[in-house]
This record gives C-alpha cells, structure tokens and sequence, in this order.
C-alpha cells in the first residue's frame, strides 16, 4: 500500500492556488475539469524527489458558501529547508502566522479555506531568532 493524496475542498480556487503555489511553493501536477459534474481537480505536489503524495483540491464551481468543518481534517504537514523564510514569505503574503515558529522548528497556518498547515523544520530545528521568539500564537490551529 502507498499513501496517495489528502483531498480538501476550496470555495475560491485562485485564492488557493495563491497560497499552495505562490506562498507555499508546490507545483501543480494535473488538472482535469468535469464540465457536466462543474467542478475541477487540481493536484499539487511538493516536487520534491521521491515523494510521490499529493494535495488534492476540489473546486466545486457553484458552491458559493464557506466550506465549515476544516478543523475535522486535522492538518497537512510540510517539512520545509528553512522555517523563517517560509513565514516571512507567508506573512509578506497577507497570511497570518497562527503559531509562531519560536522553537526554530514548527508553526502553524491556515490556508483560505481555513485548512490548518502544519510546517516543520526539515533537519534539526534553527537557532531561536526574532521576530518569532516573541510572537504570541494567535487563534485556533
């Protein structure tokens, strides 16, 4: 058995794409769009050798209403080569940086859809550093 793909459901599909491509830095593998059934399928990956899992998101092109219940998920977690950067690239982009990584080795995010992101410090943590040290964490994760 091999694990495959983590499929969530974004209400606006540019919103999305700006926060898993442009912020967290994935790749768009495929898209396939259903135009009798009206919705698409965008799959993402990390591009990074030998891991094949991949994002799956459903746009379901009428649904007008946020999606309620992203906290049942749980979260998607991502190793990352430098978590500072990876914040300051997110918080340069409008995202709000829920738990600071004051540890030098996680913090939590929410994508628009309010899908909790989980980043971890690929290796061993970063030397604690400011501004994260002393940010408090802030809303739910």
């Amino acid at each position: 058995m091999r694990f495959l793909h983590s499929m969530i459901r974004v209400r606006d599909l540019d919103d999305a794409l700006h926060f898993f491509v442009d912020l967290l830095g994935l790749t768009v593998v495929r898209r396939s769009d259903y135009e009798k059934g009206r919705f698409s399928l965008i799959f993402l990956s990390t591009g990074a050798a030998n891991d094949p899992a991949m994002i799956e998101l459903t746009y379901n092109w009428d649904q007008e209403a946020p999606y309620t219940g992203g906290r049942n998920f749980g979260h998607l977690a991502f190793a990352v080569d430098d978590i500072y950067a990876t914040c300051d690239t997110l918080q340069d982009g409008g995202v709000t940086i829920l738990r600071p990584p004051r540890d030098g080795r996680m913090a939590f995010v929410r994508s628009p859809d309010a899908i909790s992101i989980e980043l971890l410090q690929a290796g061993a943590p970063l030397p604690p550093r400011e501004p994260w040290v002393s940010m408090p964490s802030s809303g739910s994760w």
